[in-house]
């Protein structure tokens, strides 16, 4: 079949690679986003998938809206298949979704219906969620909405970091697709329609969103930790020598350790070799590996070197 590929994110990088190595399948092109301004120099960067595209001798196509009559244009002048959609970052017109001569499919990092969205790998995390997976959905005009054609399902393990498992869903995708492909091929996919009464919805993540609120459960918090590690990260902050708060980083991995009563949420109960125990809304949470403001990650014996925190010292 004639496939054209919508993608900009790095978990679909293994589909494109393993679209352009089938010998079942054309794989005619690449649409992913504009290069955007990174860092604080602002240099305007590819997306990495553009980059493997190009050296492949794949043509790409980047425009800044996919409602536009060009985007139209350039997609049906292709005249594809089968359009596979995985993290492209816009919902596609109807005009599009009808561009391409059988079906138009999206890989979605969830078991849907939950958490339809930006950030279903950190949702799933979050939620302490024992499997996850890839669906493939027929697409339609709504938002991860459309009927379900299969579900591929891997278990999530219990030390398992938002980058981990954005990996390992990554290697997935490639199979699921072309089994999906497959099945279209033969004729008459399954179309499950999705209990959208069951439906969740998780947004894009921000910096600000890694926040940590002591307020919350020991447990709560470590899958916080891991959930957005390596991306937005998570934070609290702590007294300076000077007596202004600073930003402190916060990694995995963490420990959940039961107590009886806990003071307010945040106090240090313990600081030393073995980490910084904090006192959480349940529990205990004992951290080892931190980040200063300005500074490098460190263990907390080195962190404590520089930062003389004892118990009864507070992070907020």
């Amino acid at each position: 079949m004639r496939i054209l590929y919508l993608g900009t994110g790095d978990i679909g990088i293994p589909v494109l690679e393993a679209l352009a190595q089938s010998p079942r399948h054309t794989l005619l092109g690449l649409v992913c986003q504009p290069d955007k301004p990174v860092g604080r120099k602002q240099v305007l960067t590819a997306p990495r998938i553009k980059e493997i595209a190009l050296e492949r001798g794949l043509e790409v196509f980047q425009p800044p809206s996919i409602r536009k009559r060009d985007a139209l244009e350039w997609i049906s002048a292709r005249a594809p298949d089968v359009l596979a959609v995985m993290a492209y970052g816009q919902i596609l017109p109807k005009a599009v979704l009808e561009a391409p001569r059988l079906a138009c499919l999206n890989l979605h990092a969830s078991i849907l219906p939950k958490y339809r969205g930006a950030s279903p790998i950190q949702a799933a995390l979050r939620a302490g969620d024992r499997e996850t997976g890839i669906t493939v959905i027929h697409m339609d005009e709504g938002l991860d909405t459309g009927d379900i054609l299969l579900i591929d399902r891997i278990p999530v393990a219990p030390d398992e970091t938002g980058g981990t498992l954005h990996d390992r869903l990554a290697e997935l995708a490639p199979s699921t697709l072309l089994r999906a492909l497959d099945l279209l091929a033969r004729g008459h996919p399954p179309r499950l329609p999705q209990d959208h009464a069951t439906a969740s919805h998780c947004g894009k993540l921000e910096r600000d969103d890694g926040r940590i609120d002591w307020g919350q459960t020991a447990a709560e918090i470590e899958r916080l930790v891991r959930a957005y590690d390596p991306w937005p990260g998570t934070a609290t902050r702590f007294s300076g020598r000077d007596g202004t708060l600073r930003a402190l980083k916060v990694f995995p991995p963490c420990e959940v350790v039961e107590t009886g009563g806990c003071p307010v949420p945040g106090t240090l109960l313990d600081a030393g070799k073995s980490g910084l125990l904090v006192a959480t809304g349940g529990h205990a949470l004992r951290v080892h590996s931190l980040q200063p403001e300005n500074g490098r990650r460190m263990d907390a014996s080195a962190f404590l070197a520089g930062h003389p925190l004892a118990p009864g010292d507070r992070l907020v």
